[in-house]
Order: structure tokens, then C-alpha cells, then sequence
């Protein structure tokens, strides 16, 4: 078996919450020893964000913290900080979210880091980057959302901007992060040099606004909120059916042809006016409202058997229970099991990248706070069992 992706590559993760610790993740599933560095007797403050807990241990903070070992360390002590240079002298990638400023009081920041470990790549995720008039404030997924515009372009097209329904900002960044890490990796085998990562959840959320914001460049028209149709593809939406909903999703005019087809209603194609999308798009409520009708008529397994039976990109809408029963999804290792030290057998979200030769594995729970404390220090960095009490009983680990 092929040594993993990122095989020799050290981590250290001292990040909470999801970006940075989605981030680091998805580096420990491709093959990077990764350290969570946790304050002492509270940890990521995650583990504290329950119900649901699962034998006590929070649902949230198992979701995105595998393939880590926890170490406790204060970083607000001289003694913690000098810890965390000795174990940044050992590592390849450094992480952290902690607010503007934070990290040069209490010294760990990446010129002091840099200055004695030249080749440490210093991702720093935060909420409006270290640049810029908002680099101090606070953020958090919820506002960046309303903040970054997308909230402005979600929702029912008659009724109050709408978040999206899981932190998607959050781990948008953790993704930027991650990919700008691996960038910074690669470069560092030519240049033997490391680099400061700046990564903040508005440049992420900002960025994947993509078609839309390019709508506006283009027209200078605020973007209107379309519910689930969509701005420039007509018809790409929900419908009714008898019985439940379908989501149709029509890219081209060679599926708008062979969609009426299916569904016996020539005359939607044979207008000239739907025979193209801008056509379509020009057209979408007149067209949309026929299609209303049409779909309301049979229930939702007959459109789904004859669309999928033609070729038409349809959808049924699944809940999440029956998102993670779906067999493809089963078929694609994305539902995993592992057992946890205290929670016993849990599952998991699998790896999205399926890789030929050295694949993306859980081979680690996450894990409890701390757990790794004493092998870390003692077989890393050469502390004894009396130095090793000696700084749990002043609170430092």
C-alpha cells in the first residue's frame, strides 16, 4: 500500500468552531499527522455545543474533528507559549482562527513562528482577513451570509432573505484553506519556504457568488431572488406533483426538446418563443406556469421513472434521513462507521475524493480533549513524567 497523500506532513491545528478544524480534517484524511491544540478543561468550544450528544460527546464537534489527536496546552501562559514554538518547530503547516491580533500577544504569531522555522506555512482563517477596515471584527457564518449578499439572493422570491441551511461560509473557508495549504506545500518542496495564508469567510463567501455577481457586473441590476428557480436557466427548479415535489434541472435546449417530448406536450416546444433558454428566460412565467399544471398531474415516482427513463435531469427532494439511506450514496463510501473511545461505534461522513492509488481514509475517532497530551510532549519533545505533571499541576497542559 501506497504511503498516504500527505504522508510527513505535521499539522498543528489551533483552530475551534468549523472552518479551521473542516480544514484540518480534510488534510488528516489525506494522510497528515494532525494535532488539535485545545485549551485545558474546555477544549474547542464545540464540545460543549449539544444536544445531540452521543455518550456525552457533542454531535457538532465529532462531525469535523477525525483523523486528530487533541493536545491541551494554555496558550495564554509564557510556559504554553514556549510549548507551542517547540512543537511548531516540528510541524510543516500551522492553523489557526483566533481574532485579529490575538495570536502576536500571546506571541505565536507567524513573524515570531517564521523567524526561528522558515519553511512553516501559517494559515490564519478569520472573519474579514488581516487587510482591510473590518479586520477586527468579530464573524461568524450567520451574518457573513447577510453580510456577503448571498442571503440577499435565498429565499422565496415574496419573502424575507434567507441563510443557507448548514454553515456554508464556514466551510467554504475551511475548503479555501485547505487547497491554499496544499498550494503553499507543493511550492515549499521548490523553494524550501514557507508562507502566511490569509483565508476570511467574506473573501470565500464573496467568491462563490460567482454567476451572480457576474449577472451584475454585466447589467448593473441587483440580483432578484428567484426561490428555487434559477436566474439564467429556465425551466431549473422545483414543481409540484400530485403528490410531493420534483426538482427539474433543464441545462439546454436538446433537453427542453426531448422534456416535452416525454411528457406529451409538444406544444411547449413547438412555441417558438420556449425554443430557446433566452427565450425561456424572457418568457419563464407564462412557460413556468404551464409547467405548474402539467407536473401537478401525475405523482412524483411517474415523473421521476419517465424523466430519468429520457434522460432529463430530475431530482426527488430528500430529506436528510433519506439522503444518507440513498444506495449511491451508500455505493460511494459516504456514510462510514468507526468507533470512538466513550461514544463507541459512530458514523461519519466519508471522504469526498476517491483517489486510485493512496486513497482519503478515517483511520482516527475524533478525539477526546487531551487525549494525546502526554505521548506528544514525552515522545516528541522529550518532556518527563515529573516535567509532565509538573505543568498539569500549574495548568499549562
Amino acid at each position: 500500500m501506497p504511503d498516504p497523500l500527505l504522508a510527513g506532513i505535521k499539522v498543528l491545528d489551533l483552530s475551534r468552531v468549523l472552518a479551521g478544524p473542516y480544514c484540518t480534517m480534510l488534510l488528516g484524511d489525506y494522510g497528515a499527522e494532525v494535532i488539535k491544540v485545545e485549551h485545558p478543561g474546555t477544549g474547542d468550544g464545540t464540545r460543549q455545543w449539544g444536544p445531540p450528544w452521543l455518550e456525552g460527546e457533542s454531535a457538532y464537534f465529532l462531525s469535523v474533528n477525525r483523523n486528530k489527536r487533541s493536545l491541551t496546552l494554555n496558550l495564554k501562559t509564557a510556559a504554553g507559549q514556549d510549548i507551542l514554538k517547540k512543537l511548531a518547530g516540528e510541524a510543516d503547516v500551522l492553523v489557526e482562527n483566533f481574532r485579529f491580533g490575538t495570536t502576536e500577544r500571546m506571541n505565536i504569531d507567524y513573524p515570531t513562528l517564521s523567524k526561528e522555522h522558515p519553511g512553516l506555512i501559517y494559515c490564519s482563517i478569520s472573519g474579514y482577513g488581516q487587510t482591510g477596515p473590518y479586520r477586527q471584527r468579530p464573524g461568524y457564518d450567520f451574518m457573513i451570509q447577510a453580510q456577503g449578499g448571498i442571503m440577499s439572493v435565498s429565499g422565496p422570491v415574496d419573502g424575507p432573505p434567507h441563510k443557507v441551511g448548514v454553515a456554508i461560509v464556514d466551510i467554504t473557508a475551511g475548503l479555501f484553506a485547505c487547497t491554499a495549504i496544499l498550494a503553499a506545500v507543493h511550492e515549499l518542496a521548490a523553494s524550501g519556504l514557507g508562507q502566511f495564508i490569509d483565508v476570511s469567510l467574506l473573501d470565500s463567501q464573496v467568491a462563490w457568488l460567482t454567476n451572480v455577481a457576474h449577472n451584475y457586473f454585466a447589467t448593473g441590476d441587483p440580483p432578484e431572488r428567484y426561490g428555487n428557480a434559477h436566474p439564467n436557466i429556465v425551466p431549473y427548479q422545483t414543481f409540484s406533483t400530485s403528490d410531493g415535489q420534483v426538482a427539474l434541472a433543464i441545462g439546454n435546449d436538446r433537453q427542453y426538446k426531448r422534456f416535452c417530448q416525454a411528457a406529451e406536450r409538444p406544444d411547449l416546444w413547438q412555441n417558438e418563443r420556449f425554443q430557446t433558454n433566452a427565450g425561456r428566460v424572457e418568457n419563464r412565467i407564462e412557460l413556468i406556469s404551464e409547467l405548474g399544471k402539467l407536473f401537478f398531474s401525475r405523482p412524483t415516482e411517474i415523473w421521476l421513472e419517465l424523466l430519468l427513463r429520457n434522460e432529463i435531469p430530475v431530482g426527488q427532494i430528500n430529506d436528510i434521513a433519506t439522503v444518507l439511506e440513498d444506495p449511491q450514496v451508500k455505493a460511494r463510501d459516504m456514510v462510514q462507521e468507526i468507533n470512538h473511545a466513550t461514544a463507541g461505534p459512530i458514523k461519519m461522513l466519508g471522504p469526498v475524493p476517491k483517489f486510485s492509488r493512496t486513497p482519503a481514509v478515517i483511520n482516527r475517532p475524533p478525539p477526546t480533549l487531551g487525549a494525546d497530551t502526554e505521548n506528544i510532549l514525552g515522545e516528541e519533545l522529550g518532556y518527563t513524567r515529573v516535567q509532565l505533571d509538573e505543568l498539569r499541576d500549574a495548568n499549562i497542559i
